[in-house]
């Protein structure tokens, strides 16, 4: 799949749902999926990851815009390479133009994704998040793999 054709799909369902979210829940609004373990529950970000650095919105709009360049170039050069090195820039530019969406429009993001397991709280987070870890993930294991 292209890299541009994934970080397509990533940015519509990120931002599908995120929509639904905030027309179905206001801001701090929590709906129990599976009781203590799975909630979804409508967080404004205004932060990093686990919302870490509030109020740094034009920082981090302006990280995000990097990456995306950054990709961008990356992808022109690995295009040929293709396979996960191809899903991992998809994913994570995905993920990037989700998110940079929501700094611009609101200046935080939307999670909605809230997981605790036996009183271990895991901090909320979106498809955005999710695509950007699975592709940085990816990305690292292929660039390992690459190195032997």
């Amino acid at each position: 799949m292209s890299t541009f054709i994934l970080a397509a799909i990533i940015l519509i369902l990120d931002q599908a749902s995120k929509f639904i979210i905030s027309r179905v829940m206001s801001p701090g609004g929590s709906f129990p999926v599976i009781k203590n373990i799975f909630y979804l529950t409508h967080v404004q970000n205004k932060g990093a990851a686990f919302g870490l650095f509030p109020n740094q919105t034009l920082f981090f709009i302006s990280v995000t815009l990097l990456t995306i360049l950054l990709i961008i170039f990356f992808h022109q050069r690995l295009a040929k390479r293709g396979g996960s090195l191809s899903c991992a820039l998809g994913l994570i530019l995905g993920g990037a133009l989700g998110n940079l969406i929501d700094r611009m429009r609101l200046k935080a993001v939307i999670d909605f994704l809230d997981f605790s397991l036996k009183g271990h709280h895991w901090p909320s987070f979106n498809i955005a998040d999710s695509a950007i870890t699975i592709g940085a993930v990816i990305l690292l294991f292929s660039i390992f793999r690459k190195g032997r």
